[in-house]
């Protein structure tokens, strides 16, 4: 233990509890960052740092039709007045917001180099211009007629709006990232017509579920285009709950290029996919020859994408070589649904499809219903005015001469025409041009139509069914302008499904097909020789082990390793370490106990069966689909008792079975007396009086029954030779034929 250091003396010392005082201000740090950074609001869809820079824009008068200012303008008014945090920050946020294949529907306009899909970085602020778009003018509509609440800035010299009116359903139309403290959001962009379809079924049927407004948002619709090949009851649910991801897979066609050649272009590619990058890992993954059906990639994008990829030959399957590159590459991706956002501003929370669309339409109202009352407020103004103008315009000789001879002419008039002060004014700031008898009809013109937009508002006010009137024909407003039929409105995101291809097949495409020997030794050491190689005689092993098993396969194959404990391990072959040294221990390469012998090895044919029977001789037939595994826990295959082991596991090609005992008895038996099972015990194959099952084999009746010595002879009994041997499953036998070997194993 150290020693105690005692606070210095003097002056006031508080003593606190390091847990509190570290709760507390890790807490108010959290807070901050979901309330200030990370999250977006759901019912403008926007962050605070995006919420600046646009009212920013307004107040420099950027509006779509006038002319841009440089960032570096726009980036000082925002981090000077409203944001206090780095200028390079902020200028990255205004760069995506006007990176068309970013933002579904940017909301700068933007000039100069404002980056590229490649991955290249926008030019510095000063050389860059910008001004709002038509999309962000209308997230701004009505915010000079009080339509949303104001706060003071960081230091208090001017206001910003807490929330932008947003006649534009943003939050799901653009989308939006982000990282918080404990919590994340990330939510795709949607077209536009889509979501206010759905949003006037919602007016029309309020508590429709997410599901059913699925009828109308089919899915993201991203910016780059691509192919979403989610199940729908994927997309249901994850719109129902608010969390769900989508693959999305990169546009493509075949192309014929001459002489029965072809190529597979690419046009769209996912979404937040840097296409610099995504060549560089084909190529990569060329080099290193893990993708043996690709030759070569070549990018001829210009304005559009355009990547090219070369077949390593004319006969290669396309769909096949796509399904192998969407595997390996960011040609396929998967997107992110997590729509964690800030309920009225205020409350993080995941909400669902028609949750955010619902606090979209309620925000909507409350702007209306403001703008309303703020109209209501200019018109009353308004009337005040013109009702004392039109009461002086009654006896205008009367003015005139109390404001030529009065020495204070307003409290005159106020006091000769019953007036308040805001009539006198106006009527004293009146321009004598305005005195005409025409001017009087217009003001009684004026007068009426105020009187009856004032009627329109205060019963639009005081009726729900007229608020959601108007807010339908605001929202049928937005959808004309961003409708399927305009080139920013089109869907560009269509839905598919997977070409259904068998994962073995993907597997080898994967693999560079070479020929190779796969030797494994009888302490468990595996490796792969170059080639098919005969003669195994120079091969060393480590210590005092040696040859077990030795076979020719290809590097696309999977390798089945039966395993005493009764199970069977896969291995691919392509893994397998090279011929160089003495291999690899199998136990590396799958979860085996110790003191586990394998007993077989061969490659993994589609359709093929094998027998199998333990020491004790018990068997049964299994087919090699059914032991193919997926982990390193490999399948259970023959189920052993304590003591007992699987001995045997050999292919079952042919229509009888011999089996002969460690007590040199060998039977022969038709191959159907043996069951075929997944898994299990089996059934007794031969009777022991001492001893147990030495070794099986099945083979065809019509070509004999073969065996090698230990020379490496083959010596064949044809089958009228065989009567003596051949009898029931589960009988003795009798000793084998002469010439048999010692070891009492048909292998020699």
């Amino acid at each position: 233990m150290g020693k105690r250091v005692e606070p210095p003396g003097g002056g006031h010392v508080e003593s606190i509890n390091l847990r509190e005082a570290l709760e507390e201000r890790y807490l108010a740090y959290a807070l901050s960052t979901i309330m200030g950074r990370a999250l977006p609001d759901a019912r403008d869809g926007l962050k605070p740092v995006h919420r600046r820079l646009l009212y920013a824009m307004r107040m420099l008068r950027l509006d779509p039709a006038g002319a841009p200012k440089k960032s570096a303008r726009i980036i000082g008014d925002v981090i000077g007045k409203y944001h206090p945090h780095g200028d390079q920050s902020v200028y990255d946020a205004l760069v995506r917001l006007a990176q068309d294949f970013a933002q579904r529907y940017p909301l700068v306009d933007g000039q100069g180099n404002f980056g590229n899909v490649d991955g290249d970085a926008a030019a510095a602020m000063r050389y860059t211009e910008a001004r709002m778009t038509d999309v962000a003018r209308l997230l701004l509509e009505g915010i000079d007629e009080d339509a949303v609440d104001f706060r003071p800035t960081y230091d208090g010299s001017e206001e910003e709006p807490v929330v932008l009116p947003a006649a534009f359903p943003n939050l799901l139309a653009n989308g939006a990232q982000g990282i918080a403290v404990g919590m994340a959001t990330s939510i795709p962009p949607h077209n536009v017509a889509e979501l206010c379809d759905a949003a006037l079924y919602l007016i029309q049927h309020p508590g429709t579920p997410s599901e059913k407004l699925l009828n109308f948002v089919q899915g993201p619709d991203f910016p780059t285009g691509g192919v979403i090949i989610e199940p729908r009851a994927s997309i249901e649910e994850a719109y129902r709950t608010g969390r769900g991801s989508f693959r999305v897979r990169a546009r493509w066609t075949k192309e014929d290029a001459g002489r029965g050649g072809w190529v597979a272009v690419v046009t769209e590619i996912p979404w937040l996919v840097t296409k610099s990058r995504l060549i560089e890992k084909l190529a990569e993954l060329i080099n290193e020859k893990k993708l043996p059906l690709l030759v070569d990639v070549r990018d001829e994008s210009a304005e559009d994408i355009r990547v090219v990829l070369e077949p390593r030959s004319r006969t290669v399957d396309p769909t096949l070589l796509m399904e192998s590159l969407f595997r390996l590459t960011e040609l396929e991706s998967r997107i992110s649904l997590n729509m964690n956002v800030l309920v009225d501003g205020v409350v993080p929370r995941v909400i669902s499809l028609a949750e955010a669309l619902k606090a979209w339409l309620d925000h909507r109202r409350v702007v209306l219903q403001r703008r309303s009352r703020f109209r209501l407020g200019q018109i009353e103004k308004r009337l005040e005015i013109l009702r004392g103008l039109l009461i002086v315009y009654l006896d205008l000789d009367r003015v005139i001469r109390i404001i030529r001879e009065e020495d204070e002419p307003k409290q005159e008039l106020m006091r000769a025409f019953g007036l308040n002060e805001v009539q006198a004014n106006a009527i004293l700031d009146t321009r004598l041009r305005a005195l005409r008898k025409l001017e009087e009809m217009a003001l009684k013109k004026e007068l009426d139509d105020l009187v009856k937009e004032k009627d329109d508002i205060e019963g639009l006010l005081g009726s729900n069914e007229k608020q959601w009137k108007m807010i339908a024909v605001e929202i049928r407003d937005v959808k004309k302008r961003f409708g399927p039929e305009t080139k920013l409105g089109k869907r560009r995101t269509t839905f598919s499904d997977a070409p259904d291809i068998g994962d073995i097949t993907i597997e080898e495409a994967l693999v560079e097909r070479e020929p190779i020997t796969v030797v494994l030794s009888k302490k468990g050491w595996v490796r792969a020789l170059k080639g098919h190689v005969d003669d195994l005689s120079s091969l060393a092993f480590k210590g005092d082990d040696a040859l077990n098993i030795a076979f020719k396969t290809e590097t696309t194959a999977k390798i089945l390793v039966f395993a005493s404990n009764g199970k069977c391990y896969t291995l691919d072959a392509a893994k397998l370490p090279g011929g160089r040294g003495f291999g690899d221990p199998v136990s590396l390469m799958v979860d085996v106990e110790a003191g586990v012998a394998f007993v077989a090895a061969t490659p993994y044919e589609a359709g093929a069966k094998f027998l199998v029977a333990s020491h004790q001789c018990r068997g049964f037939i299994v087919p090699a689909d059914d032991i193919v595994a997926n982990t390193r826990k490999g399948k259970n295959v023959l189920s052993v008792d304590e003591g007992d082991r699987l001995a045997v596991a050999t292919p079952s090609a042919g229509d009888h079975a011999a089996v002969i005992g460690e007590n040199r008895k060998l039977l022969v038996f038709p191959l159907a007396e043996i069951p075929e099972m997944a898994r299990g015990k089996g059934v007794r194959l031969q009777k022991y009086r001492d001893g147990g099952l030495a070794d099986a084999r099945v083979f065809a009746m019509k070509d004999g029954l073969t065996w090698q010595d230990s020379a490496g002879r083959t010596f064949t009994v044809a089958k009228p030779d065989l009567k003596d041997w051949i009898g029931a499953r589960g009988d003795a036998g009798r000793l084998p034929p002469k010439g048999f070997p010692k070891s009492n194993r048909f292998s020699g």
